[in-house]
């Protein structure tokens, strides 16, 4: 039964099947390149995209009972790990990419919550959604999305644990630290279920706007990757010959913006060719935590040194993280 919602339900396979004859009645092998490339690009987007529309439905309903001040009430009922906990688990719940989770920062940072805390949601928030939970599990199974999720609200606990310890509060920009938070004019009205429903189709049109680009060039790049690069190349670059795969892919994947739904194709592509699970993981986080536009975007709130602090402890855990799951996978084999 499991391995009929993996496969039929979540992985669609029956979609690329139905997809392959189309490709075939038009004339083409998917036993070549061509039609084969074809055929993962339009199996690829109309199956993530269908995923997001009903995951992105799902959350952003469950958000509407959490709105931002809300959240902050919740987040501070409680103290120290548990605080950093409840916000880290408060950012799977936002559908958010890493340049869209940085006002939620700031205004959580102007209402008084500690810092720690803070940087917990701000490292959660893009690094693991449930969407990318069912996603990751459609494709790589529910171990290694369960693994990927748990790895990342680790990372976010113990980040926003160090960050909190250091005491860097003075390294907030001092517009935020002197801002007070600015409370809703009707925080306390409770929406009727007609305007949480449109409020969560709203929702879903807004994310497929700004996340269906990348999930075109996550596809192509994955058709790319999977059809047209030989094997052997992955293998030497990102496989267990090269020690250095998961820093490689750690430095490649930081610059780039993306969420976790343009890197998925990407990832399943080189996991497919022989990449190492450690590598592929760790390219997936860099990209959706350390995109160079949020970091631009990040300086502008937070001063040079907590902004070099945030930057070395994702990418050591991301790293290290890496280095773990190539460890456990080689055990395994």
């Amino acid at each position: 039964m499991w391995d009929f919602i993996q496969n039929q339900v979540l992985g669609m396979r029956w979609l690329s099947t139905f997809i392959g004859r189309g490709v075939q009645a038009a004339g083409l092998d998917i036993s070549e390149r061509l039609g084969a490339s074809i055929q993962f690009f339009v199996y690829d987007v109309i199956k993530i995209t269908v995923l997001l529309f009903v995951l992105i439905f799902i959350i952003s309903y469950i958000q509407s009972y959490f709105p931002p001040e809300k959240s902050r009430r919740i987040m501070g009922r409680f103290q120290g790990l548990w605080a950093r906990s409840i916000a880290a688990l408060l950012g799977t719940v936002t559908p958010f990419c890493s340049c869209s989770s940085i006002p939620i920062f700031m205004g959580f940072t102007q209402a008084g919550l500690p810092l720690g805390v803070t940087f917990s949601f701000l490292i959660s928030s893009p690094m693991v959604d449930l969407g990318s939970l069912v996603l990751l599990m459609s494709i790589f199974g529910w171990k290694i999305a369960a693994a990927y999720v748990v790895t990342g609200l680790v990372i976010a606990v113990a980040g926003g644990s160090i960050i909190e310890h250091l005491h860097m509060e003075s390294q907030v920009a001092d517009f935020i630290r002197s801002a007070r938070a600015v409370q809703p004019e009707y925080e306390d009205a409770v929406p009727a279920q007609r305007e949480r429903l449109q409020s969560a189709l709203d929702s879903v049109l807004s994310t497929l706007k700004k996340v269906f680009p990348y999930i075109l060039a996550g596809v192509a790049a994955g058709a790319l990757i999977h059809n047209w690069i030989p094997e052997i190349w992955i293998t030497r670059v990102l496989g267990d010959k090269n020690p250095l795969g998961v820093v490689l892919a750690t430095v490649l994947g930081a610059p780039m913006y993306a969420d976790i739904f343009g890197c998925i194709p990407i990832a399943e592509s080189l996991l497919a060719k022989g990449a190492l699970l450690g590598v592929v993981l760790s390219f997936m986080m860099a990209v959706t935590t350390l995109s160079l536009p949020s970091l631009i975007m990040l300086n502008k709130v937070v001063k040079a040194r907590l902004l070099s602090v945030f930057i070395v402890i994702c990418v050591a855990g991301i790293i290290v993280t890496g280095y773990v799951f190539n460890a456990v996978q080689t055990m395994l084999v």
